[in-house]
């Protein structure tokens, strides 16, 4: 698995996402072993929230990262309604405590919000130096927002992205790029599968003989300082996203990828799901 530096640590360019995860009781045991099948085949980047089924997800990826926590990068999201400087040391104890861990490697604010940024950071700072996380970052945001953050303390940037939405592509991508600030893609493979039938996609599929959805991961990673984060639960899935990294697309493939899937011509507001 290809690996970039996050927050000072190498990390897989693959990662597991966990939207959704934990809302269904009765697949509970199926998204935990999805997980550690993930883990053992490399993506061992997890990035959950105190959002996600109200907690419920992260006390799935609790369970799956029992017995193997060092092996993990773990990242969890805050709530902006609990990113003041008395409710982030708060919803972090949640975390830890569904998480099953005494730290996160990573956590996030899910997106502004409306307490001030600098006492946000100021809260992040404290449980940094406590050893309760590693680094911080957002999640959400577009470059007015992160001209207001202290560069090299934030760690990244999570926005959606993906063939069909490429807005980032023209100021934000650049930014975070020539900061150094990783990107971390949610949604990478789009949502409900519609963007997955494209013709073009499944025509570029086929020459390589993968599957739409691991064209739409390679897309992603042929930019530099970008992390893939898809959620699966199908084992069959799960291994397809890991052998997405290995994949690598030719001119003509992101020629007819660009074709079907315009590049933005101005800057377009963030999108967010």
């Amino acid at each position: 698995m290809r690996s970039l530096e996050l927050a000072g640590v190498n990390v897989p360019v693959i990662g597991q996402g966990t939207w959704k995860m934990g809302e269904d009781r009765s697949r509970h045991s199926e998204e935990v072993a999805a997980l550690r099948m993930g883990i053992e085949l490399g993506m061992t980047l997890i990035d959950t929230a105190e959002m996600y089924a109200d907690g419920g997800a992260e006390i799935v990826v609790g369970e799956a990262i029992a017995g193997q926590r060092d092996e993990v990068f773990l990242v969890s999201k805050v709530y902006p309604h609990n990113a003041s400087r008395q409710g982030i040391p708060q919803a972090c104890e949640r975390s830890l405590r569904r998480l099953n861990t005494d730290y996160i490697d990573l956590y996030l604010l899910h997106w502004r919000g409306q307490y001030p940024l600098e006492e946000t950071i100021e809260a992040f700072e404290q449980l940094r130096e406590a050893g309760k996380i590693g680094r911080w970052g957002v999640s959400n945001f577009d470059v007015d927002d992160l001209q207001k953050l202290p560069a090299p303390a934030c760690a990244t940037n999570q926005v959606l992205y993906n063939l069909e939405e490429r807005g980032i592509e023209f100021d934000l991508l650049p930014w975070c790029q020539q900061h150094k600030m990783p990107v971390m893609a949610y949604c990478p493979i789009g949502q409900g599968g519609k963007m997955l039938t494209h013709a073009t996609l499944r025509q570029v599929a086929a020459r390589h003989d993968v599957t739409p959805a691991q064209v739409s991961l390679a897309w992603l990673l042929r930019k530099d300082g970008v992390i893939a984060i898809p959620k699966a639960v199908r084992p069959e899935h799960v291994r397809l996203n890991a052998h997405a990294a290995q994949l690598t697309l030719e001119a003509g493939d992101l020629e007819a990828l660009d074709q079907a899937f315009r590049a933005p011509q101005r800057k377009q507001r963030l999108a967010m799901v």
